[in-house]
């Protein structure tokens, strides 16, 4: 199911081959979880989409996201409990060359699709690729549509028998999972990197931050590297589909993250909002 033009489509729809979003990737995306006709965190996800097309210097108004994402939210919810909402808006169309528009025309197009109840909280393993998060590019902390290198670390993943990549950055700071943000707990700290590493300011993530302060659980925002993040009591990947993800192995490390009491009552503390 698609919105597109200002409106549901069965599709197919009409797409400008000149549009910036798919010669140069200029454009930026959200992916949200519909629960029963409507967007789990919509807020935040509106807002920091909105911030990222600023970001790239382009305005979107909140209203047409927002007015794409119920649409589709509530169509889904009359057939799926769950379902997947991907929001894309690009800079529209512009000349040959780098150079943006003086005055873009950005493109909105959104998707629906259903989610399986089993995939939020379940667990994940980890493969430490060599493709590093860049901290000091502008868009390392936003969903732009140059995916490539997560597309290939993916790819990589899956063939050494792992379900995610794990991301370090240029530092070789641990940054994050493929497709989410990554928690350890590390001498009784619930420890994420900071966003400065080059890691995405994640719903989930400052989720996670707020909920897990208020459970009394001690919690850091800092740098740390692969050997450290090996010796973590547990680890587990957060996103907006997902939820929270313990993860059972890093490479050939193996953790009990599933039954860590930080981790197993910040999903008890979740586990409402992703219910079907």
């Amino acid at each position: 199911m698609l919105w597109f033009d200002g409106g549901l489509t069965a599709g197919p729809v009409p797409f400008d081959l000149a549009d910036r979003g798919l010669t140069l990737g200029d454009g930026v995306f959200d992916t949200a979880l519909a629960r029963r006709g409507r967007v789990v965190f919509e807020a935040a996800h509106v807002a920091r989409l909105s911030g990222a097309t600023a970001t790239l210097g382009f305005a979107v108004a909140p209203e047409r996201i927002v007015d794409a994402m119920r649409a589709l939210a509530e169509a889904a919810g009359r057939a799926h409990p769950l379902a997947a909402i991907r929001t894309t808006i690009t800079r529209g169309s512009g000349p040959r060359g780098l150079s943006p528009p003086a005055e873009p025309r950005p493109v909105l197009w959104a998707s629906a699709s259903p989610v399986g109840p089993a995939l939020a909280f379940a667990p994940l393993t980890l493969h430490p690729t060599e493709i590093r998060r860049n901290e000091t590019s502008p868009a390392a902390g936003l969903k732009t549509l140059g995916y490539l290198d997560a597309v290939l670390a993916a790819s990589a993943a899956r063939a050494a028998g792992f379900d995610e990549a794990l991301f370090r950055n240029t530092r070789g700071a641990v940054a994050c999972a493929g497709t989410g943000n990554l928690f350890a707990v590390i001498d009784a700290t619930l420890v994420t990197p900071p966003l400065s590493d080059g890691v995405l300011p994640g719903i989930l993530r400052a989720e996670i931050l707020d909920r897990a302060r208020r459970l009394g659980l001690a919690v850091a925002e800092r740098s740390f590297d692969l050997d450290a993040l090996l010796r973590a009591e547990a680890a587990f990947v957060t996103n907006s589909l997902r939820g929270l993800a313990p993860v059972t192995a890093i490479g050939r490390t193996a953790f009990a993250s599933p039954a860590h009491p930080a981790v197993t009552a910040l999903v008890a503390d979740l586990r409402e909002t992703f219910a079907p």
